[in-house]
């Protein structure tokens, strides 16, 4: 034993070859795992970066449209007081055009010519004439979107070569004329104001996102006044009030259980109560935030509840000392130290129930809507369903239409991601 002993205070253990190898073989197996980590965080932010990449080449050309120039005559014997509403201003769009190319004589090159213009443009005349009848009998010069085709030929040649996508979409004789116009100056690419102030279109060079994002607002209006102070009352219960019993804690088992339901299950509640039972209107944002609201208040309850319980019990029991109630002590002191952290939980919620398009879809939220909703109880869509709907159609534009729209999705959920995180390194505080 005393030989054992003085071993090992010689320190000679720790100088044999054998457990110097095993300390190596250690030491390299921690460096590996920490390069096995480092990779791992490596490969994910190369793949996001990929993915956003991706989405922002597609997507930046939404933002920017390709538009003509045409000095519109508005022909007095086509347009006056009387019919301002029902005058033929596509037939002005036509002779614009047809001015550019006099010498185009036959119907079938005619027709191709006033194709290349926006089938919008007359109802922009429209807007024009009706807000300022003097331009009467004028000659304006006046910028058009351009088709949706010849908008793509502008961006990134697509059509023009046959191999490469399109053939058919343009004929030879539009690519001429096209070419032309671009050497004269009358084609030039502009920022897309129509992208965020129009509404839904058939048309790709005509949608925007206005309607969606109306719809959003409305939407995310309704499930915040109903899911916020739902939830944070509800956290207060259960956490201060709630005795501790089974029945309580199934309360509790079932609220955790419900933060993980899959979103779709809540449309198809919201489908069977709201408005199968209750008889609420399809497609408006009144029956859309009911359902994510639903889908918020487990969460908003579960984020409040810890909140409660960071705040130290000596808060509570200084308010008691002090004369007052349990319910003074928890509304005006225990509340207002943990709201910081429920007002954190509630903007993840939100910002969660922002990118939902599962249980939209179920309430009848993905029909095709032109008009912008002025309240909660119009039709409208959300801007989930809107990429949803942009994704399924065949024109080639609407590709980059969808990427446009998903980058300012993701800018809204970074935004509020960035609010909730300021919120609760600022507010929140360290006991």
């Amino acid at each position: 034993m005393t030989s054992r002993l003085e071993a090992a205070s010689s320190g000679s253990h720790w100088d044999t070859a054998a457990f110097k190898r095993r300390l190596r073989r250690r030491r390299s197996a921690e460096k590996r795992f920490k390069w096995y980590g480092i990779g791992a965080v490596l490969l994910g932010i190369f793949f996001v970066f990929m993915l956003f990449s991706s989405i922002a080449i597609n997507g930046v050309g939404a933002f920017w449209q390709t538009q003509i120039q045409l000095d519109i005559y508005f022909d007095p014997a086509e347009i006056s007081e009387a019919n301002l509403y029902s005058a033929n201003y596509g037939k002005l769009v036509k002779q614009a055009m047809y001015s550019q190319f006099p010498e185009v004589a036959k119907r079938k090159e005619k027709r191709q010519l006033s194709r290349m213009v926006s089938v919008g443009a007359d109802v922009m005349l429209q807007d024009l004439v009706t807000s300022d009848p003097s331009i009467i009998g004028t000659t304006q010069s006046l910028w058009f979107p351009i088709d949706d085709s010849f908008d793509m030929l502008y961006k990134n040649d697509f059509g023009r070569d046959p191999d490469k996508g399109g053939a058919g979409l343009i004929s030879k004789n539009q690519l001429g004329w096209f070419d032309t116009l671009v050497e004269k100056g009358k084609i030039e690419s502009r920022f897309n104001k129509r992208y965020f102030t129009a509404g839904d279109s058939r048309e790709p060079e005509l949608a925007g996102l206005r309607g969606a994002l109306m719809g959003s607002f409305f939407t995310i209006l309704v499930t915040l006044a109903i899911s916020f102070p739902v939830g944070v009352a509800a956290a207060c219960y259960l956490e201060e009030f709630a005795p501790r019993n089974k029945f309580t804690d199934f309360i509790e088992i079932n609220i955790n259980n419900l933060a993980a339901v899959p979103s779709v299950v809540f449309g198809i509640l919201g489908l069977a109560v709201f408005i199968n039972f209750f008889g609420l209107p399809r497609s408006v944002p009144l029956v859309g935030g009911l359902v994510l609201s639903l889908m918020t208040i487990p969460t908003i309850i579960i984020a409040g509840r810890a909140a409660l319980r960071a705040v130290p019990p000596s808060i509570r029991e200084g308010a008691l000392a002090l004369g007052a109630s349990k319910t003074q002590a928890v509304i005006q002191e225990v509340v207002p130290l943990a709201m910081p952290g429920m007002l954190t939980g509630t903007i993840i919620g939100i910002a969660q129930a922002l990118g939902e398009t599962a249980p939209l879809l179920m309430i009848g939220m993905v029909a095709f809507i032109v008009d912008v909703p002025g309240g909660p109880l119009d039709p409208s869509t959300v801007l989930p369903v809107q990429i949803f709907l942009w994704a399924d159609s065949p024109e080639r534009a609407f590709l980059e239409k969808t990427s446009g729209a998903i980058l300012i999705l993701l800018a809204f959920l970074i935004a509020m991601n960035i609010v909730a995180v300021i919120m609760r390194r600022r507010f929140e505080r360290r006991w």
